[in-house]
Protein backbone atom coordinates (compact mmCIF):
# COMPACT_ATOMS: atom_id res chain seq x y z
CA UNK A 1 0.00 0.00 0.00
CA UNK A 2 1.68 3.11 -0.79
CA UNK A 3 0.92 6.73 0.99
CA UNK A 4 -2.30 7.94 -0.70
CA UNK A 5 -3.94 4.95 0.25
CA UNK A 6 -3.07 6.25 4.14
CA UNK A 7 -3.69 9.89 3.05
CA UNK A 8 -6.98 8.73 1.27
CA UNK A 9 -7.94 6.57 4.16
CA UNK A 10 -7.71 9.82 6.83
CA UNK A 11 -10.28 11.34 4.93
CA UNK A 12 -12.49 8.84 4.49
CA UNK A 13 -12.53 8.37 8.19
CA UNK A 14 -13.09 12.20 9.12
CA UNK A 15 -15.83 12.54 6.56
CA UNK A 16 -17.47 9.16 7.94
CA UNK A 17 -17.40 10.71 11.67
CA UNK A 18 -18.88 14.08 10.06
CA UNK A 19 -22.01 12.08 8.90
CA UNK A 20 -22.45 9.91 11.75
CA UNK A 21 -22.80 13.13 13.69
CA UNK A 22 -26.17 14.03 12.10
CA UNK A 23 -27.41 10.90 13.20
CA UNK A 24 -27.01 11.60 17.10
CA UNK A 25 -29.87 12.30 18.97
CA UNK A 26 -27.70 14.10 21.70
CA UNK A 27 -26.81 17.41 20.92
CA UNK A 28 -23.51 16.71 22.99
CA UNK A 29 -22.88 13.67 21.50
CA UNK A 30 -23.46 15.39 18.41
CA UNK A 31 -20.94 17.99 18.84
CA UNK A 32 -18.42 15.74 20.28
CA UNK A 33 -18.25 13.13 17.17
CA UNK A 34 -18.28 16.13 14.67
CA UNK A 35 -15.48 18.06 16.81
CA UNK A 36 -13.63 14.87 16.25
CA UNK A 37 -14.41 14.26 12.52
CA UNK A 38 -13.85 18.07 11.76
CA UNK A 39 -10.34 17.53 13.32
CA UNK A 40 -9.31 14.76 11.37
CA UNK A 41 -10.95 15.76 7.75
CA UNK A 42 -8.48 19.63 8.40
CA UNK A 43 -5.77 17.46 8.71
CA UNK A 44 -6.25 15.19 5.76
CA UNK A 45 -7.01 18.93 4.01
CA UNK A 46 -3.51 20.07 5.53
CA UNK A 47 -1.87 17.06 3.65
CA UNK A 48 -3.55 17.58 0.89
CA UNK A 49 -2.93 21.74 0.54
CA UNK A 50 -6.78 21.86 -0.10
CA UNK A 51 -5.99 25.25 2.51
CA UNK A 52 -9.84 26.05 2.28
CA UNK A 53 -10.61 23.24 3.18
CA UNK A 54 -8.53 23.09 6.30
CA UNK A 55 -10.05 26.48 7.40
CA UNK A 56 -13.33 25.43 6.80
CA UNK A 57 -12.97 22.50 9.15
CA UNK A 58 -11.17 23.89 11.90
CA UNK A 59 -14.01 27.05 12.08
CA UNK A 60 -16.52 24.25 12.44
CA UNK A 61 -14.08 23.14 15.47
CA UNK A 62 -14.24 26.20 16.74
CA UNK A 63 -17.68 26.50 16.63
CA UNK A 64 -18.39 23.35 18.61
CA UNK A 65 -16.14 23.91 21.18
CA UNK A 66 -17.72 26.88 21.72
CA UNK A 67 -21.30 25.33 22.15
CA UNK A 68 -20.23 22.61 23.94
CA UNK A 69 -18.71 25.41 26.25
CA UNK A 70 -21.99 26.60 26.76
CA UNK A 71 -23.92 23.52 27.34
CA UNK A 72 -21.52 22.22 30.00
CA UNK A 73 -20.73 25.62 31.62
CA UNK A 74 -24.69 27.26 31.43
CA UNK A 75 -26.80 26.31 34.52
CA UNK A 76 -30.09 25.36 33.90
CA UNK A 77 -33.20 26.18 35.95
CA UNK A 78 -35.84 23.22 35.75
CA UNK A 79 -39.22 22.69 37.42
CA UNK A 80 -40.70 20.08 38.41
CA UNK A 81 -44.98 19.68 37.67
CA UNK A 82 -46.84 16.19 38.72
CA UNK A 83 -50.11 15.66 35.73
CA UNK A 84 -52.15 13.11 35.07
CA UNK A 85 -52.25 10.99 31.84
CA UNK A 86 -55.51 12.13 30.66
CA UNK A 87 -54.02 15.43 29.97
CA UNK A 88 -54.33 17.05 26.64
CA UNK A 89 -51.15 18.87 26.62
CA UNK A 90 -48.72 15.38 27.91
CA UNK A 91 -50.63 13.67 25.00
CA UNK A 92 -49.76 16.16 22.63
CA UNK A 93 -45.97 15.69 24.03
CA UNK A 94 -45.59 12.21 24.25
CA UNK A 95 -47.59 12.42 20.52
CA UNK A 96 -44.50 14.95 19.38
CA UNK A 97 -41.94 12.47 20.46
CA UNK A 98 -43.44 9.40 19.50
CA UNK A 99 -40.91 8.13 17.47
CA UNK A 100 -38.01 9.35 19.57
CA UNK A 101 -39.75 7.56 22.70
CA UNK A 102 -39.77 4.37 20.98
CA UNK A 103 -36.16 4.09 20.35
CA UNK A 104 -35.88 4.00 24.20
CA UNK A 105 -39.18 2.91 25.45
CA UNK A 106 -40.72 1.31 22.27
CA UNK A 107 -43.75 -0.19 24.63
CA UNK A 108 -44.61 2.45 26.19
CA UNK A 109 -48.53 4.28 25.55
CA UNK A 110 -49.89 6.81 27.64
CA UNK A 111 -52.84 4.07 27.83
CA UNK A 112 -51.09 1.77 29.72
CA UNK A 113 -50.15 4.64 32.64
CA UNK A 114 -53.77 5.23 32.96
CA UNK A 115 -55.17 3.40 35.90
CA UNK A 116 -55.46 4.38 39.42
CA UNK A 117 -51.43 4.03 40.64
CA UNK A 118 -50.39 6.01 37.74
CA UNK A 119 -48.01 8.92 38.35
CA UNK A 120 -46.26 11.15 35.91
CA UNK A 121 -44.50 14.35 36.51
CA UNK A 122 -43.23 16.85 33.95
CA UNK A 123 -39.78 18.50 33.94
CA UNK A 124 -39.53 22.20 32.65
CA UNK A 125 -36.54 24.12 31.75
CA UNK A 126 -37.65 27.85 30.95
CA UNK A 127 -40.45 27.35 28.95
CA UNK A 128 -39.62 24.32 27.30
CA UNK A 129 -40.33 20.32 28.02
CA UNK A 130 -37.04 18.98 29.10
CA UNK A 131 -38.24 15.56 30.13
CA UNK A 132 -40.97 13.13 31.67
CA UNK A 133 -41.21 10.46 34.13
CA UNK A 134 -44.32 8.01 34.07
CA UNK A 135 -44.92 5.04 36.20
CA UNK A 136 -47.14 2.71 38.69
CA UNK A 137 -47.01 3.36 41.87
CA UNK A 138 -47.31 1.12 45.01
CA UNK A 139 -46.47 2.60 48.21
CA UNK A 140 -42.83 4.63 47.63
CA UNK A 141 -42.01 2.81 44.86
CA UNK A 142 -42.16 3.62 41.26
CA UNK A 143 -42.63 0.89 38.44
CA UNK A 144 -41.00 3.03 35.90
CA UNK A 145 -43.00 3.01 32.30
CA UNK A 146 -41.06 6.13 30.84
CA UNK A 147 -38.30 8.42 31.92
CA UNK A 148 -37.68 10.19 28.55
CA UNK A 149 -35.51 13.51 28.21
CA UNK A 150 -35.92 15.26 24.97
CA UNK A 151 -32.74 15.20 22.80
CA UNK A 152 -31.11 18.72 23.47
CA UNK A 153 -31.29 18.66 27.34
CA UNK A 154 -29.25 14.77 27.32
CA UNK A 155 -26.25 15.50 29.72
CA UNK A 156 -28.25 13.58 32.56
CA UNK A 157 -28.94 17.21 34.43
CA UNK A 158 -32.74 16.35 34.03
CA UNK A 159 -32.51 12.77 35.65
CA UNK A 160 -30.49 14.17 38.79
CA UNK A 161 -33.16 16.51 38.97
CA UNK A 162 -35.67 14.72 39.07
CA UNK A 163 -34.56 11.89 41.38
CA UNK A 164 -33.23 14.67 43.92
CA UNK A 165 -37.39 16.25 43.92
CA UNK A 166 -39.33 13.25 43.92
CA UNK A 167 -38.98 11.79 47.26
CA UNK A 168 -40.62 15.10 48.35
CA UNK A 169 -43.98 13.31 46.46
CA UNK A 170 -43.18 10.14 48.53
CA UNK A 171 -41.20 8.37 46.08
CA UNK A 172 -38.34 6.76 47.36
CA UNK A 173 -37.76 3.66 44.92
CA UNK A 174 -37.28 3.75 41.14
CA UNK A 175 -37.90 -0.15 39.17
CA UNK A 176 -37.40 -0.31 35.37
CA UNK A 177 -37.89 -4.06 33.78
CA UNK A 178 -37.46 -3.05 30.78
CA UNK A 179 -34.78 -4.45 28.01
CA UNK A 180 -33.90 -1.83 26.50
CA UNK A 181 -29.90 -1.14 25.50
CA UNK A 182 -30.39 2.30 25.37
CA UNK A 183 -32.04 2.98 28.04
CA UNK A 184 -29.85 0.55 30.27
CA UNK A 185 -26.66 2.42 29.48
CA UNK A 186 -28.55 5.44 31.00
CA UNK A 187 -29.69 3.99 34.30
CA UNK A 188 -26.16 2.60 34.75
CA UNK A 189 -24.47 6.03 34.51
CA UNK A 190 -27.27 6.98 37.05
CA UNK A 191 -26.69 4.81 39.29
CA UNK A 192 -29.37 2.29 39.08
CA UNK A 193 -28.53 -1.39 40.38
CA UNK A 194 -28.91 -3.95 37.74
CA UNK A 195 -30.74 -7.08 39.75
CA UNK A 196 -32.04 -10.35 38.16
CA UNK A 197 -35.36 -8.79 36.49
CA UNK A 198 -34.79 -5.37 36.82
CA UNK A 199 -33.17 -2.39 37.50
CA UNK A 200 -33.11 -0.42 41.06
CA UNK A 201 -32.68 2.87 42.62
CA UNK A 202 -33.06 4.16 45.62
CA UNK A 203 -33.57 7.82 45.66
CA UNK A 204 -32.55 8.54 50.02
Amino acid sequence: MNGSFWIELIGYIGSTLVVVSMLMSSVVRLRIINTTGSVIFAIYALIIRSYPTALMNFCLVAINLYHLSRLRNTKKHYALFEGDAGDRYLAYLTAYFREDIAKFFPDFTLEKAKNGNSRIFTVCCDNEVAGILAGSVQQDEMDVLLDYTTPIYRDCSVGSFLYEKLPAYGIRRLVYRGENTAHSEYLEKMGFTKAPSCYRKDLE
